[in-house]
């Protein structure tokens, strides 16, 4: 089988036939970057019970494993003990589920032999922060992806990890934290049953489009949150603190998204390759189904990206308009104050002058004062000084 590796954009490329390793010349597989502490997304759901027919009793690891059989496209089995996978393998009609919660190296040093999993596959499944991909070895796929939810009140994007290795007949999936809801991954198998007898194709369908439907929720949980953001820019009360935190925090969200979502489109892309024999013709079409959402959803990331900077200088020019308007008003109340100072500091000199130490002289100067001052007035709102 052809050996092919990931490049730092996601994609698949060819390497040696003859070597079942990745290419030793290519960079070495990159950081996806510090991620947000990931709270409980279950959405009120127990992660230590979600999809609790599924969870095995007997398990030679020590994290919590989950097990389902299906045989000729029917779910046979369920939450039976890993120890029993090895005696379904090698029978043609049967695929199998293996879920495994936060398992450390020596836990899939356990199913290395039997799965063939590739050491340096089990490397990348074991330390976090990789990014989204898909490595190819001789006898199975290697994929990494992540689960996205956003938090509407602080506009903090929370990520999930997950590995996931495709044998032609088992898809073994790794999950780093509790993150991502495995048991919506289940109900979505469950409401497609009709399409098992497509084996692994059908396993991964049903996981990918679970990724990809939380990417596009929480993209569009974003555009709703800026939609927030331009109102509050135009408010009639100034809110010039809270609109520039606010358009920081889902600036940094779009990042962290764009990262995790625009890898995707090369992952799903090539998982759909004919060579790979992943995705038989049947499901081809539930699969463009789900790269039309990681397109969708890496433009409408990008979009609103560009429009949340355009917030951003939008924000600083509304400032900047503020900022003149109030100079303009002080400067014009400043002349007009200037009028009356200027007319009592020339009556209040000590010499002679019409109307010198008369009443009539303090009538002329408070006169000319106000005239002087309602002129002024009139002329600068006239010109929308004021």
């Amino acid at each position: 089988m052809t050996s092919t590796k990931s490049d730092p954009a996601g994609v698949v490329d060819a390497a040696d036939p003859a070597d079942g390793e990745r290419n030793p010349g290519a960079s070495p597989s990159g950081v996806l970057g510090n991620r947000p502490p990931v709270a409980e997304t279950f959405h009120g759901r127990d992660p230590d019970t979600v999809a609790t027919s599924a969870i095995c009793m007997q398990s030679p690891t020590k994290c919590q494993a989950r097990t389902r059989l299906y045989r000729h496209g029917v779910l046979e089995r369920e939450g039976f003990p890993v120890a029993e996978i090895s005696d379904y393998l090698a029978d043609e009609t049967v695929t199998i589920w293996l879920d495994l919660r936060d398992p450390d190296r020596d836990d899939l040093a356990v199913l290395s032999d039997e799965f063939g999993l590739h050491p340096l596959a089990v490397e990348d499944a074991v330390h976090e922060h990789q990014r989204p991909k898909l490595d190819r070895y001789r006898s199975h796929l290697f994929l990494n992806a992540y689960g996205a939810r956003l938090d509407t009140a602080t506009g903090e994007l929370a990520t999930s990890e997950l590995a996931a290795f495709v044998t032609p007949r088992a898809l073994i999936t790794v999950r780093k934290d509790d993150g991502l809801d495995i048991g919506a991954v289940v109900d979505r198998w469950d409401a497609s049953s009709d399409l098992a007898k497509f084996g692994v194709g059908y396993l991964l369908h049903g996981l990918l489009d679970y990724v990809v439907d939380g990417h596009f929720e929480s993209v569009q949980s974003l555009d709703d949150a800026v939609e927030v953001l331009e109102d509050q820019l135009f408010a009639a009360v100034p809110q010039n603190l809270t609109v520039q935190r606010r358009s920081f925090e889902l600036r940094k969200s779009l990042v962290l998204l764009r990262r995790i979502v625009i890898p995707m489109r090369e992952v799903v892309n090539a998982v759909m390759r004919h060579d790979l024999h992943v995705v038989s013709d049947e499901l081809m079409p539930y699969y463009h189904d789900v790269y039309d959402h990681v397109l969708r959803a890496a433009e409408w990331t990008d979009s609103l990206r560009d429009l949340v900077t355009s917030i951003l200088e939008t924000n600083l020019t509304i400032q900047g308009n503020r900022m003149n308007v109030i100079t303009k008003k002080v400067t014009s109340w400043a002349a007009i104050i200037a009028v009356p100072t200027f007319i009592t500091g020339f009556y209040g000199m000590n010499v002679p002058y019409p109307g010198f130490s008369r009443q009539v002289g303090l009538a002329t100067a408070v006169a000319i004062m106000i005239v002087s001052g309602a002129v002024l007035y009139a002329v600068f709102k006239r010109r929308d000084w004021l």
